[in-house]
């Protein structure tokens, strides 16, 4: 189950679609965590329940 923690981070810019951001801000303003926070740790979920799966090539 994914549990917000509030972790220290450092800060980088990136581009995401402007509807995942509102949503992502309603979840950090409600669990009183940073937006940066919050994306760092729904990363960090997706990347430890990742399928390693071969990548295919167009070549």
């Amino acid at each position: 189950m994914f549990v917000v923690k509030k972790p220290v981070t450092i800060n980088k810019t990136i581009r995401l679609p402007e509807e995942l951001v509102k949503r992502l801000e309603k979840i950090a303003s409600d669990k009183d965590i940073s937006l940066n926070q919050l994306i760092v740790q729904c990363c960090e979920y997706a990347l430890k329940d990742l399928v390693d799966e071969p990548i295919e090539s167009n070549h």
